[in-house]
């Protein structure tokens, strides 16, 4: 079995974002770290590898620093890594984003793809879905948990309140929840031979079947119209109930009219 998991370098929120002129991130910037629902699908991999032998393939693009993100996952035991960079492909959207993934993951062979469900600096929840598409194969996203029977990968699927069994036959690609999991450590030996470890890098030539209108930020159709690091909040509306009694009547009506309940 051949898995490829994609994984991204995000910002460290926790130290601060930091914005170019044209709205996109500073990237080259900031802290960074692997995004957590890519970790998370990282670790279904390895234990996929652990089960049944399974070569696991970790891909990102970006700029060069996120060899670092690369370097990480063959520290847990990913057996290769390939980075897609190229200043071409800069300042891209998720159809952008999506479009050269696709054209990289059309380069290797393999029987499920998995992905985050969603990246902390987008929130878009789009890339994976849209490399199925792009790839023709089945998708199933909101993983929570995952087997392998034969040919096929049974999944349950995250779904409001509840949740759906679904199954797919390979090749397919999933999104994985944070909560799917949770993420091994790197070992120490992990640490040296992933130092020492040869990573694949990928330019815009390396991509047979992509179309330049596809690519970067010219090939981005979602413009940012405004960024912010901070998002201010409204003071919101304060109660003062006369008891317990009032205090739950009002919060259970408040819910009513938004329709939580």
């Amino acid at each position: 079995m051949k898995v490829i998991v994609c994984i991204k370098q995000v910002p460290d929120t926790k130290g601060g974002v930091k914005f170019n002129p044209d709205g996109t991130l500073d990237r080259a910037a900031m802290l960074a770290i692997m995004n957590p629902d890519d970790k998370a699908g990282l670790e279904a991999a390895l234990r996929l590898k652990d089960e049944y032998g399974a070569e696991v393939t970790v891909l990102t693009m970006g700029l060069p620093k996120a060899t670092d993100v690369l370097r990480e996952a063959l520290a847990m035991g990913a057996d290769k890594a390939i980075l897609i960079t190229d200043r071409r492909l800069g300042g891209a959207d998720t159809w952008a984003t999506s479009s050269t993934i696709a054209a990289g993951i059309r380069n290797l062979d393999y029987d499920l793809i998995i992905t985050g469900r969603q990246a902390i600096d987008g929130d878009t929840a789009q890339v994976g879905p849209q490399i199925a598409e792009h790839l023709q194969i089945p998708v199933i996203s909101y993983t929570q948990e995952l087997k392998i029977e034969g040919d096929k990968v049974i999944v349950k699927r995250q779904y409001d309140d509840r949740y759906h069994v679904l199954e797919a036959k390979m090749p397919c690609l999933l999104t994985a929840l944070s909560e799917l999991n949770d993420p091994r450590y790197m070992t120490p030996g992990g640490i040296f031979d992933a130092c020492q470890a040869e990573i694949t890098t990928w330019s815009r030539d390396d991509l047979k079947d992509l179309d330049d209108a596809n690519i970067g930020l010219a090939g981005s159709p979602t413009k940012i119209a405004k960024a912010s690091d901070k998002v201010r909040k409204g003071a919101g509306e304060k109660v003062v109930p006369e008891s317990p009694d009032e205090a739950v009547s009002y919060i259970v009506s408040k819910l009513k009219e938004k329709h939580v309940i």
